[in-house]
């Protein structure tokens, strides 16, 4: 990924905190000599490596896994993105441009098919995204449905040898024109704009101030 200095996050907690909050990635490898992704949920193992472990499962039938087996694959995730208007900096000489957030994930393949240990993919996938229902549903790894749905999907894992940060949040334009980029974002009300306000105000907050131009010499 092309990221320019302005722009890179290289804060571990930050990158894992984004894969967390978006982790419906797009898994990227090689097939018949091709590019070839699927979309889907990826868990994130922070402690089982030093760059943390990537769990999954795809079904069976998407030919993916045949030749991703010990490639290094690409993981993507994307977090809040918007569109930023030149009106909003109330400024001359300024273009439109996009701001967002996203993460790739480079790392190892390794497909796993035993039963036992598909089911206890599907079983932490449940307890992950099952945790913030009101009535979570519990999975019965032990019951005939479940022992058929092992049959048809393949697991992996994918041990996290580099992560790349991008934080793409006008960090090329003064302070106050990224305050005035958030106060719209508030303004518009959606999900996403409010997330990627609150982005750009963290961000805001973990960078020193900008102080006032010296005065001379007298």
């Amino acid at each position: 990924m092309y990221v320019p200095a302005a722009f890179r996050e290289a804060d571990r907690e930050k990158q894992f905190g984004l894969i967390e909050e978006n982790s419906f990635g797009l898994l990227v490898s090689v097939h018949q000599g091709e590019p070839f992704a699927t979309h889907l949920p990826l868990l994130l193992d922070r402690a089982a490596a030093p760059n943390g472990r990537l769990i999954g499962h795809m079904a069976r039938a998407n030919p993916q896994w045949h030749e991703a087996q010990g490639q290094t694959v690409l993981a993507i995730f994307s977090g809040p993105h918007a569109y930023i208007s030149p009106t909003w900096y109330e400024a001359e000489d300024v273009v439109p441009t996009w701001n967002y957030a996203a993460v790739h994930a480079y790392g190892t393949f390794r497909a796993i098919h035993d039963p036992g240990g598909l089911l206890k993919i599907v079983g932490q996938y449940v307890d992950f995204f099952e945790a913030t229902m009101p009535k979570p549903w519990k999975f019965d790894r032990e019951s005939d449905y479940s022992q058929k749905l092992a049959g048809s999907i393949v697991g992996f894992d994918i041990e996290i040898s580099r992560l790349e940060g991008k934080w793409k949040l006008n960090q090329n334009q003064p302070r106050s024109r990224r305050q005035k980029v958030v106060a719209v974002l508030r303004a518009a009300g959606d999900e996403n704009s409010q997330a990627m306000a609150d982005l750009i105000t963290r961000q805001l907050a973990d960078e020193p101030q900008e102080l006032p131009p010296a005065p001379f010499a007298t």
